[in-house]
């Protein structure tokens, strides 16, 4: 019997949610009211481009360390010190969003700087997180486990941007970054509690470059993984819609922030939804065919949205997108947490946060500087007519990609014949 509750019966990994959950809230509003507060202060495409760059590169560079770092460490103290700086981060947001008038140029230097370390900072959260939710559960419990995950981010990251926007109506720049605080230091409690460490097994020593590249080295066989991961990175640079939204809300939809929240949002309801679906029935049983389907489905529904000239059509074609997406992450999150050894699960985050995390900045740059190139809306068709020729070429390249049956399955050795009667 298939028991969609049975991740949530850890109770460790129930306070792990918790603070994942109030981390993405914190994120999600300082992401919204960033891309607000610069567009409004340079009314340039590019800048929301930049915002995206410049979280990426610091982030591309010291991801390979932060794997490394939380293979070699206490993977829960680790978190917790990347989650302090975020903290920091946010803080120095709110003090910033006090500068006005002749000193605004000040201020929108400033954000980039405190991007960049957000940057360094998620570069060393994310394997540390990712490692340490592996550990706390059973193989057989995995996918129920990312299932769960996923489902507590996309409740944060429909909540979080409607959020955002509700705030910075209400309390502006600075009252929406306090808020962002105290979300981040309710996140730090339920982390702290967690009592399961998440230590790596002790193996033998590697010279500090051999250990940097073990990730890379480990992806270079693994054709799956591998597929599954460009898959990734390409639908989310070409398909980055989301990172133009504050062009569309104020040059085409004509709305205020409110419609800058609710569009945030519209990925993730969409993507919501179809987490609680997967959490409640068995898994996947032909996992690689969903997954090429549903980035296809991504591609289409962008350009559904980039044709859209009404709120609620382009709201329809983004949660529709989302709901795709989802289907992609769980699959792809499951095929990482079942393939991956444990003494290896940071660095090979590692190289996926280089893959699919740093991605969405580096798209977000592309799509402002197509946009600047183009305009907003063919930029966001051009991206996601991409999208659909890298599913075809994919296709092509990764058979064993799209041969992928039931995610429980994945990575157990075949049974004997004689055991199977």
């Amino acid at each position: 019997m298939h028991d969609p509750w049975a991740a949530l019966r850890h109770r460790d990994y129930r306070r792990f949610l918790a603070t994942h959950f109030a981390t993405t809230l914190a994120v999600q509003i300082m992401d919204v009211i960033v891309a607000w507060q610069m567009y409004l202060d340079t009314r340039n495409p590019l800048s929301l481009g930049l915002v995206g760059l410049a979280e990426a590169l610091p982030n591309i560079m010291t991801s390979l360390l932060g794997g490394h770092v939380a293979d070699r460490m206490d993977r829960r103290r680790l978190a917790l010190i990347a989650t302090w700086v975020l903290l920091g981060c946010a803080v120095v947001l709110a003090v910033l969003a006090g500068f006005h008038g002749p000193t605004t140029h000040w201020r929108v230097s400033g954000v980039y700087g405190v991007v960049a370390i957000t940057g360094i900072a998620r570069a060393f959260l994310q394997p540390a997180r990712t490692a340490l939710a592996a550990s706390m559960v059973s193989r057989e419990l995995q996918p129920n486990a990312i299932t769960w995950r996923s489902t507590t981010w996309q409740l944060g990251a429909v909540i979080g941007p409607a959020l955002g926007g509700l705030l910075n109506a209400a309390v502006g720049f600075r009252g929406s970054y306090i808020a962002a605080c105290g979300l981040i230091v309710l996140a730090l409690v339920p982390l702290a509690a967690i009592e399961f460490r998440g230590v790596p097994a002790a193996g033998a020593a590697e010279p500090i470059l051999k250990s940097l590249s073990a990730g890379i080295r480990y992806l270079r066989g693994q054709q799956i993984l591998l597929g599954a991961m460009t898959l990734d990175l390409f639908s989310v640079l070409f398909g980055g819609a989301v990172a133009l939204l504050p062009i569309f809300v104020a040059d085409i939809l004509h709305t205020g922030v409110w419609g800058l929240g609710l569009l945030r949002a519209a990925p993730a309801v969409g993507a919501l939804a179809t987490s609680v679906y997967l959490a409640w029935r068995p898994p996947l049983r032909r996992a690689g065919r969903a997954l090429f389907i549903a980035v296809a489905a991504f591609g289409a529904f962008t350009i559904g949205f980039g044709l859209a000239r009404t709120i609620w059509l382009s709201f329809a074609c983004l949660a529709l997108s989302g709901a795709a997406d989802m289907v992609s992450v769980v699959i792809r999150s499951t095929l990482l947490q079942l393939l991956v050894p444990n003494h290896l699960m940071g660095r090979v985050t590692s190289v996926n946060a280089i893959f699919v995390g740093s991605s969405n900045e580096i798209g977000s740059f592309e799509s402002g500087v197509t946009a600047k190139l183009f305009g907003a809306v063919p930029a966001v068709l051009l991206g996601g007519g991409l999208t659909l020729g890298v599913v075809g070429g994919t296709a092509v390249w990764a058979p064993k990609l799209g041969a992928v049956g039931r995610l429980d399955s994945v990575g157990k050795p075949e049974m004997p014949t004689a055991m199977r009667r």
